[in-house]
């Protein structure tokens, strides 16, 4: 473990998701402890994408951006909004200089996959289409975010592939849970750090009940991934992901597809939310670089 970490290993809080209400309720206390993005210089609006349910969208817009990402947040689809991600979405923004789309998904269990899916597909749909609006160049449009919002990522992208939809210049993976079957899972300390496998198995059953995922749920799923978009893919040496991650990456160079892989060593599942960390300052810093060099070549 990363020396400046290991003293808030006994910290990492240990989330069952069995109440999803009373867990959301400490998920937006422990978001709100986060330090208060600095929004000077950027325009933040809060939107309404029209779909079937309409899905919320916080748009962070600097000056003379003109790529953007349509960004998801983490939180094991079953916690986390607008509002928990408010810190992370205006660092990135800050940091690339690029629009941040952040999406208010609806959450599990009450509203399964695909509802989550769906609602990202029509952000990604509606942003290529508004682009101009926007001003927003439609040629440089990426998806990305952390952790079950890495995931949403992925999967657009292969549905966009796979319908022809919006082109997707980037996808940025921090650490996203691409499968959802237990024997792809990284063991030892990432089995048990923060809930580990029992977290993860209570977060699939209620994203995608106890059938298995399809690829668009868990994108390590699927058959083909010729024909993505590039990616950037973080992981973390005890996150539980961190092995179906890798393999991933792997899966996409093989496919024709370029691939950015970090994996970071002695980081754990989300120690990039401890800014005091030299490394997760290099997290962070890394992931608004990698945007940016993918949306202005």
């Amino acid at each position: 473990m990363n020396p400046e970490l290991e003293p808030f290993v006994p910290l990492v809080p240990v989330i069952d998701l069995a109440d999803p209400l009373a867990d959301r309720k400490y998920y937006a206390e422990r978001a709100a402890m986060v330090p208060a993005p600095d929004t000077t210089g950027m325009e933040v609006e809060d939107r309404t994408v029209p779909a079937d349910p309409p899905v919320p969208v916080r748009i962070y817009r600097p000056h003379g951006a003109q790529g953007a990402v349509v960004w998801m947040h983490g939180g094991s689809w079953a916690m986390g909004d607008l509002d928990t991600e408010h810190p992370w979405a205006a660092r990135l923004a800050a940091a690339t200089g690029v629009v941040v789309i952040s999406v208010g998904y609806r959450l599990a269990p009450e509203h399964p996959f695909p509802a989550a899916f769906d609602d990202v597909y029509a952000v990604l749909a509606w942003t290529a289409e508004h682009a101009p609006e926007l001003g927003i160049d439609p040629e440089r449009i990426a998806v990305g975010g952390h952790s079950a919002g890495a995931t949403l990522a992925a999967g657009v992208a292969l549905r966009a592939r796979d319908e022809q939809g919006p082109r997707i210049r980037f996808q940025l993976l921090n650490q996203p849970g691409l499968d959802d079957r237990w024997e792809s899972w990284a063991t030892g300390l990432a089995e048990t750090l923060g809930g580990g496998h029992e977290h993860m198995a209570s977060a699939w059953r209620h994203y995608v009940g106890s059938a298995p995922a399809t690829p668009y749920a868990a994108p390590a799923r699927a058959a083909d991934l010729s024909g993505l978009p590039p990616a950037y893919i973080a992981t973390a040496e005890f996150c539980p992901y961190r092995d179906v991650d890798i393999t991933y990456a792997l899966r996409l160079l093989r496919a024709g597809v370029p691939v950015e892989l970090h994996q970071w060593a002695g980081t754990f599942h989300g120690s990039q939310a401890i800014l005091s960390a030299e490394v997760s300052q290099r997290q962070i810093a890394e992931l608004g670089a990698a945007l940016r060099r993918a949306l202005e070549e």
